[in-house]
């Protein structure tokens, strides 16, 4: 560990950022240069290093908030990475932690005094801004389905009343989310088991069943590369199935998934999972042969056989 900056104590009410990487030092000094210019700075920031054979220590001491590098000799993926980070923003001091992968950033440099302001003003547990395609920011990066519509652009998603630009319960967690430290007492860190894919929904899921308020604003934006082009249409765009082209994702994305819907509170999806992927493989791919090692991949999920590829 090498650090930058004050080591004094954190203030109170201190927020922390963490951001995991792995060979990507550019996207990564994208990133840092939004976090280092917001209106009201982070108080420290760790970056976690899956990959220090490519170390990123110079691109996180150019930045101008204190920083600590974690670099990791073993690959943690984000789940992992996610986790060690946000240990360590709690032994610092951390009152809040807010999180961002090394491919996304906030969309201007008001995005952390917006979301301290919703989390305050609302009360909430956590909170996410609007994950938007980096390419196209009137498009959002990941596709949210309400009922049988899907929503594609951050406009639809507006409600009425308090809810006009609020989404309780809804939230992209990885992507520029808030938490209060003490929301991981009672939520916890991500599995590092998942190492990656699947992560995030697990952690959403423990939200969901904490009772724990959180949701996403739609007065910010986060920016992430488009996340769309795994998902599939079927049916005339009315269900997607997720279908990764490549197979060390398929690996872990189904692999993960069936671990997932083995959980409380995810229980109830798992047949119809099954008759979706099933007719997304065998009548659209016209391949049975896929569909079994989908099958499977959650097999070894449900079963907790969390061996890497």
């Amino acid at each position: 560990m090498t650090e930058s900056g004050q080591s004094a104590p954190l203030p109170a009410d201190a927020v922390v950022t963490v951001i995991v990487t792995r060979h990507r030092p550019e996207l990564l000094a994208e990133s840092l240069k939004v976090i280092g210019n917001q209106t009201r700075p982070p108080d420290h920031l760790v970056v976690v290093d899956n990959g220090p054979d490519q170390p990123a220590a110079e691109v996180v001491a150019e930045c101008p908030v204190p920083a600590t590098y974690l670099p990791s000799r073993r690959n943690l993926g984000g789940a992992g990475g996610f986790a060690l980070g946000m240990m360590h923003a709690l032994s610092l001091g951390a009152e809040w932690i807010w999180l961002g992968d090394d491919d996304g950033r906030p969309a201007d440099e008001h995005a952390l005094s917006t979301l301290l302001e919703e989390a305050r003003t609302r009360g909430l547990a956590a909170v996410s801004p609007v994950v938007v395609n980096i390419d196209r920011p009137d498009t959002l990066a990941f596709p949210l389905r309400r009922g049988l519509t899907w929503k594609r652009h951050p406009e639809e998603l507006r409600g009425t009343g308090s809810e006009h630009d609020f989404l309780p319960g809804i939230a992209s967690l990885f992507n520029g989310a808030l938490f209060r430290a003490g929301t991981l007492d009672v939520v916890g860190v991500p599995d590092y088991r998942l190492f990656f894919r699947g992560d995030e929904v697990e952690i959403h899921r423990r939200m969901v069943r904490s009772g724990l308020p959180f949701g996403t604003t739609l007065r910010t934006r986060f920016l992430h590369p488009d996340g769309s082009a795994e998902f599939k249409p079927m049916l005339r765009g009315k269900f997607h199935a997720q279908d990764p082209e490549d197979s060390t994702k398929r690996y872990y994305t189904y692999r993960n998934r069936g671990y997932l819907l083995a959980q409380p509170g995810m229980r109830g999806i798992g047949m119809l999972e099954v008759a979706r992927f099933g007719l997304y493989f065998v009548w659209q791919r016209r391949s049975p042969k896929d569909f079994l090692e989908w099958l499977r991949l959650l097999r070894l999920g449900r079963r907790e056989r969390f061996f890497r590829r």
